[in-house]
Parts: C-alpha cells; sequence; structure tokens
C-alpha cells in the first residue's frame, strides 16, 4: 500500500459494491471492473496513485480566470433575461429597464473593478411557485432585491443559469467532484437555491461554500446557523444549520447586524412629484384607523391595491399618506412610498411580534421582538417620515395625521443606486470569508468596546449610544483574561453572579443579536455613515 494513498483499497472496495448507487460513476467510466474503479480513484478524485501511461488530469478543465471589466451598458443584462417567459423574469426585466439609466450613471462614478458573479434564481419547482405568486402580490419584495442586484453587477459574466450545467456537475446523485473547478468569485442564491447547489455539487459543496451569498429576507442569526448548536440548544428550524459565517447572509434591511445588509433601490426620482392633494392610501381595512383616515384626509372610495412595488413607477402622485396595517411585516413598500413623496403611518406592537406569539416569525430562523409594522423605517428613517401609533387610539392617530400633512419626500442613501453600490463594492471587495485569518475589514480603528447591562443584546447596548454592533470585530475581544471558555452564543460576556469573563470557542457562534439576563454582554460597537449603516468612515 503506497503510504500516500492511505484509504485506497478501502475506497475500491467500496465502489465495488457501490458504483451503481449514483449514476456519477457511470458518468465518468466506473463499469464494476477494478481497472475502471482504479482509474477513478485517480483521475476524478484523489484517493489512489496516478496510474502510468494515464493523464492524470484528463478530467479537469482549469479555465482561465480573468478580471472582469464594467460595463457602461445594461444591454448584457437585457440579452441574459429576454429568454424568459416567466411572470418573475417579465418582473424583474421590466424593473432594470425602468431604471436602467440610473443604475447606468451610478456605476460610472463608481468606477470600481468587480469579480465574476454567478446569480441563481430559483428554478424547478420553488421556480414555479415564485411564478404562481407574483400575480398575486408576492414575493415581489425577492424579485425587485434579485433585479437591483443583477444591476449592481454591470459586468455580468452568466445570470440565471441552468445550475447543474454551469457547475460542471456529473449527473446523479452529488457523489462525484464536479468536473471542473468553479471560475466565478462568488455565487449569490437563495436558500433553495442553496440546497440545489449542495444536491448538484457533492464533495465540492463544502470546498465552495465560502464563495455563497445568501438572499435571505428576514435575515439568520448565528444560534440558527450552526447545526449542532441548534439543535442542542431548541433553536432547530427548517431554515439555517448551514454553518457558514453569518455575514454570508444578506437581507433585505438590516434586521440584525450579524448578518450582511444587501438592500434594494428605491424608485424615487422617477417620475416628478404633482400636487399633494391630501390623498390617504389604505390597502386593507381595520375600522377604527379607516373611520380615522376619513375624518383627517380623503380616502379613495376604493382605494389602490397596488401590491407591494407592484406599480409604483406609476404611483398616484396625489397621495400623501401610505397606511399600514400590521402586515405584511418588513416589506419595500413604505421605503418606495415615502421615497414618492408620502409619510408612512403604522401600527406599533404592544407586546412585540416574535415566533413566540407569532405565526409568520414561527420556524424563521430569528429571535427578533418586532415592536412595529416596518421597524427599519421607525428605528432608522422615523418622523417626519414615519408615524408609529397605536391603532385603537383615534386621538393619536388624529394628531399624527395633522402633523404630516406639511412633510416633503425622502429617500435614505443606502436605497438609491449609489448607495446600494457602495455597499456591494464594500462587500466585494472586503468580505473574505474562504481565509483561515481574523476578518480585517471593518479595521480594528472602528472598534468602540461598550458592556451592556443584564439581559440586553449587543444591538440594542451599541445602538443605545447610536452605534451599531459589528461581528466582525468581536475576535479583538475574545483575546481578554478569562476564567471560562466554550461554545456559547452570548459570549465574549460577563456575569457579575460567578464573576467571571467568559470567551467564545466557536467563531460562528458570534452573535450580536444574543441576550440572556444572566449575561453582561461585551460588545464590538462602531460608528456608521449616515444614511449608510452598513459601512464606518473607516471603511472605505
Amino acid at each position: 500500500m503506497d503510504p500516500a494513498y492511505p484509504v485506497c483499497a478501502q475506497k475500491v472496495e467500496f465502489l465495488q459494491v457501490r458504483w451503481q448507487s449514483d449514476p456519477c460513476y457511470a458518468f465518468y467510466g466506473v463499469d464494476g471492473t477494478t481497472c475502471s474503479i482504479l482509474t477513478y480513484l485517480s483521475q476524478v478524485e484523489d484517493f489512489c496513485p496516478p496510474r502510468l501511461g494515464r493523464n492524470h488530469t484528463a478530467l479537469i478543465s482549469h479555465d482561465d480566470h480573468t478580471q472582469a471589466e464594467i460595463r457602461t451598458t445594461l444591454r448584457p443584462l437585457y440579452e441574459a433575461i429576454s429568454n424568459n417567459s416567466g411572470l418573475a423574469m417579465k418582473f424583474i426585466r421590466a424593473r432594470v429597464e425602468r431604471m436602467s439609466e440610473r443604475w447606468t450613471q451610478a456605476g460610472v462614478r463608481m468606477n470600481k473593478t468587480q469579480p465574476f458573479v454567478w446569480l441563481c434564481l430559483p428554478a424547478g419547482s420553488v421556480g414555479q411557485r415564485f411564478e404562481a405568486m407574483v400575480e398575486r402580490g408576492g414575493p415581489l419584495g425577492e424579485l425587485v432585491q434579485w433585479a437591483d442586484l443583477s444591476c449592481s453587477f454591470l459586468n455580468l459574466l452568466c445570470v440565471f443559469c441552468d445550475r447543474s450545467s454551469l457547475i460542471g456537475a456529473a449527473p446523479g446523485r452529488g457523489s462525484c467532484p464536479i468536473q471542473r473547478p468553479i471560475t466565478f468569485d462568488l455565487i449569490y442564491t437563495d436558500y433553495h437555491g442553496l440546497a440545489h447547489l449542495q444536491g448538484a455539487m457533492g464533495l465540492a459543496f463544502q470546498h465552495y461554500q465560502c464563495h455563497f451569498r445568501i438572499l435571505d429576507s428576514f435575515g439568520t442569526e448565528p444560534v440558527f446557523n450552526s447545526a449542532n448548536y441548534a439543535r442542542s440548544h431548541g433553536y432547530k428550524t427548517l431554515w439555517g444549520s448551514w454553518g457558514l459565517q453569518p455575514l454570508q447572509y444578506m437581507t433585505m434591511f438590516p434586521h440584525t447586524p450579524d448578518n450582511s445588509f444587501l438592500g434594494f433601490v428605491s424608485e424615487e426620482g422617477l417620475c416628478s412629484h404633482g400636487e399633494r392633494n391630501n390623498l390617504c392610501s389604505i390597502f386593507s381595512l381595520k375600522k377604527i384607523l379607516l373611520e380615522t383616515c376619513k375624518t383627517s384626509i380623503k380616502v379613495p372610495k376604493k382605494g389602490y391595491n397596488m401590491g407591494p412595488l407592484r406599480k409604483y413607477h406609476v404611483f398616484p402622485l396625489s397621495l400623501q399618506l401610505f397606511v399600514g396595517l400590521g402586515f405584511p411585516y418588513e416589506g419595500p413598500a413604505p421605503i418606495e412610498a415615502i421615497a414618492l413623496g408620502c409619510i408612512f403611518l403604522q401600527p406599533r406592537f404592544d407586546p412585540p411580534h416574535s415566533s413566540e406569539n407569532n405565526d409568520f416569525y414561527k420556524g424563521k430562523p430569528t429571535t427578533r421582538q418586532i415592536s412595529s409594522q416596518h421597524p427599519y423605517a421607525e428605528e432608522f428613517i422615523g418622523k417626519p417620515y414615519v408615524w408609529s401609533v397605536d391603532v385603537t387610539n383615534s386621538t393619536e392617530i388624529r394628531e399624527a395625521i395633522r402633523a404630516i400633512l406639511s412633510t416633503e419626500s425622502f429617500t435614505p442613501q443606502e436605497f438609491t443606486c449609489v448607495g446600494m453600490l457602495e455597499r456591494v463594492h464594500g462587500y466585494i471587495t472586503h468580505q473574505n470569508f474562504c481565509s483561515k485569518s481574523a476578518p480585517t475589514w471593518p479595521p480594528e480603528s472602528a472598534l468602540k468596546v461598550h458592556l451592556g447591562p443584564l439581559g440586553q443584546s449587543c444591538v440594542s447596548v451599541c445602538r443605545r449610544s447610536s452605534l451599531l454592533c459589528e461581528p466582525a470585530l468581536f475576535h479583538h475581544l475574545n483575546t481578554l483574561s478569562a476564567t471560562v471558555q466554550e461554545v456559547n452564543h452570548l459570549f465574549p460576556s460577563y456575569s457579575p453572579w460567578g464573576r467571571h469573563c467568559g470567551l467564545q470557542q466557536e467563531p460562528l457562534l458570534f452573535s450580536c443579536a444574543g441576550s440572556d439576563p444572566s449575561y453582561r454582554r461585551l460588545c464590538p460597537c462602531r460608528v456608521h455613515l449616515p444614511g449608510q449603516v452598513a459601512l464606518c468612515p473607516d471603511c472605505l
């Protein structure tokens, strides 16, 4: 036995019995004979020594990995999506065409070199469910994000392609390696696409998983991301448990800083703001809110049922008040409405909604407490553009409406084309989840250390000081002297009961969101740019 290949004989015995268990073995020439098995194990996999007279790399194709170039037109994107006639792709194509000039101008201003990127929209049965839901109003928020992410990369090499052929997966159940190295720097997909890639890539999946970026509308907290920890601590759900770096999950809003905030672009500025007629748009009916609106501002008899972002490029410019009635949660619609001159009036939740008391959040990989229909709008925009009210208190509603009538439009910088490009460029330039070294971005100079009170998460601790928790800086705090080291999503932290500090043993569990009444969290906070929470002054 060759000591350089200690498991060769074991692998040969396995395939002699199991070579028909997956069609991929036959695809690579295995027919059950010892000769074909040894050829496969030496040429395709690397478990056996090379055979004399055979080319060990014959089945591996190494494509040249050249740098992508900046483009000043979205024409290649049009061409990539023009052959798909599905409703979801039609929605994306219409949005891309509508916003193409703004994206092109923003791209020229940025003038940054970008990597090769592969975007994986839902396909197969999952894609069909997406298609069926488009005409009923959702998942339009997700499609908006896919469209804007596509525009962020003006130099797409390939978009919305068949995954199996693009990654060179052999036909079968994923037991064999892929046919050639993947030449993409980054692969953007969602949870469904991630499961598909795992099945198609087989043994290569773990090797390439650091290249994945997961579009995840509501976010995945670290306690749900680690399969073993989630299972043993009661956080197991249908989602999560992939063991990725939490910052690889990319959210629609900055729900938790444990994930990367990808966002989208508001369609403000696509049409001029005409005269306002104090018109209120009600999208469903809660009697007290509707009746109060009627006494303070005009309400259309039939309303405008456009669905989130469905027709905002023709949004009635006479509207001044956009009323949320509790659902859907955290969608793009309020940001679009505010950008077009509306003020957002929404219900305040008491008690807050969460997975413990709300069916919508049950099973989602988050422990967040939702204090209103749109927490981002409430916390990061606020008055005078966003008003959160007790919907059972007609006096509070009426006073809010009176204050609203003189307010102008507003768009946060992070929801403009330039803002999204700044953010995406920062991520693709500085986030490196394939490195074994500790992260260096944001730089240590951005770190502001805070010790929180008992029971508060680092999200709350940092926010009290108008700062943001930055999980990539946790490792700077995890070097202090400590009396306890363990795998615990609450660490690093201080326990006053035992008067001991605890450090984190598993970096995947560094968590801004974690909290417990027994611990004071040690938190890595940082400032953020005005209107751009994902970036700090030292980040650019």
